[in-house]
């Protein structure tokens, strides 16, 4: 098309300040173009650079409009769609590129996330197409091997991880869902190795620490399941749960010194903190002979649920190591007995009051003699 020498000026200054990245100032040049069909994708290109998207939409359209055949433009157009979250315009857009040119991969890949983001359960048919035209597609890949782990077809997740991994062995979403897939087979030795590889790969999250912790957990490694849960505790300090959680851990370990301490801290961040915590705490209290104090504990879980029974119970117990009197002892028992006259507990209850009667009787016994 001819051009005055004044109007290539234009569009070479309009150029230029877009090449710069003075793309206001771009965008008032292109509009003095006298040809504005030759410019709307540049100045829609500048609106989105200045996050004017609602313009830019408008003269991608405007573009479109007089180049339908502009696959680039129109591809662009479809991701701002997308961005800007009119997924079902999007959507369409990319169905119509699909059909202009159905051996791009990228395509069915974008026309995937944006059914994805429609809650349309034809998306992986579109990361699917994608990975048949492209097996090294590692986004797509990624896509249906996350999709399989979620429909729990654990050994097709694992597949596609590895497919995805042999073109791009740190791919760190791929790796992070083949550990989550040997934890959820309940594989905590090989998990532990991939969740292990993520964390020397930089991606060190609240997340990957309490997972790992926790397969350390479950393979009996408590240092370094505590380890790994006080990292995971750097990343929300006040976290309740995982300080519990270090707690619970240093009494496997029979740390009973450190399990005490996390667990007071923990009971003391919760806003309303259990029986269950509570009764933890006078677990490991007994351990260290706090008898005294385990009762406290035990008092404040019968407290937050009159119906724990199993409180009630270890509490009379806690009292028979801790009373020296043993009628006191006797009376405890039989208290419990009264209250709950039918109980699972009753034989075990009815042996140790012969017992200490029999203890009494034994030591009165021997102070008259």
């Amino acid at each position: 098309m001819f051009r005055t020498e004044a109007q290539t000026s234009v569009l070479n200054l309009a150029d230029s300040l877009y090449a710069i990245g003075n793309h206001s100032k771009a965008i008032e040049h292109f509009k003095l173009y006298k040809t504005p069909s030759e410019v709307y994708n540049k100045i829609a290109k500048s609106y989105v650079a200045i996050g004017n998207y609602d313009e830019a939409l408008k003269n991608y359209e405007a573009h479109i409009s007089v180049k339908p055949s502009d696959a680039l433009t129109i591809f662009e157009y479809a991701i701002l769609l997308a961005q800007t979250k009119k997924n079902k315009e999007a959507s369409v857009v990319f169905k119509d590129l699909v059909t202009m040119d159905n051996k791009n991969p990228n395509y069915h890949y974008q026309l995937g996330l944006t059914l994805e983001k429609m809650n349309d359960s034809t998306a992986i048919e579109s990361y699917r197409s994608t990975f048949q035209l492209d097996s090294t597609h590692q986004k797509a890949i990624y896509k249906i091997a996350k999709y399989f782990l979620q429909k729990g077809k654990n050994q097709l997740a694992e597949d596609y991880a590895d497919i995805g991994l042999k073109t791009y062995e740190n791919n760190l979403e791929l790796i992070s869902l083949k550990a989550q897939n040997y934890y959820f087979k309940e594989n905590y030795k090989n998990a532990a190795i991939w969740f292990e590889k993520l964390i020397e790969l930089g991606e060190s999250s609240e997340f990957v620490h309490k997972q790992l912790s926790l397969c350390y957990y479950h393979l009996y490694e408590f240092e370094k399941a505590i380890e790994q849960r006080q990292l995971a505790l750097e990343f929300n300090p006040e976290d309740a749960k995982s300080i519990y959680t270090i707690g619970t851990y240093y009494y496997q370990n029979n740390d009973f010194a450190n399990a005490e301490k996390y667990i007071k801290e923990a009971l003391d961040l919760m806003d309303n903190p259990m029986d269950a915590e509570y009764g933890q705490l006078a677990v490991v209290l007994n351990s260290q002979k706090k008898h005294d104090e385990a009762i406290a504990a035990l008092k404040k879980a019968i407290k937050e649920n009159p119906e724990n029974i199993g409180a009630e119970f270890m509490l009379v117990l806690t009292k028979d190591r801790y009373y020296a009197d043993i009628d006191s002892k006797i009376q405890a028992y039989e208290d419990f007995k009264r209250r709950f006259p039918s109980d699972n507990y009753a034989e075990y209850i009815d042996a140790r009051i012969r017992e200490l009667k029999k203890e009494k009787f034994i030591k009165e016994g021997t102070v008259n003699d």
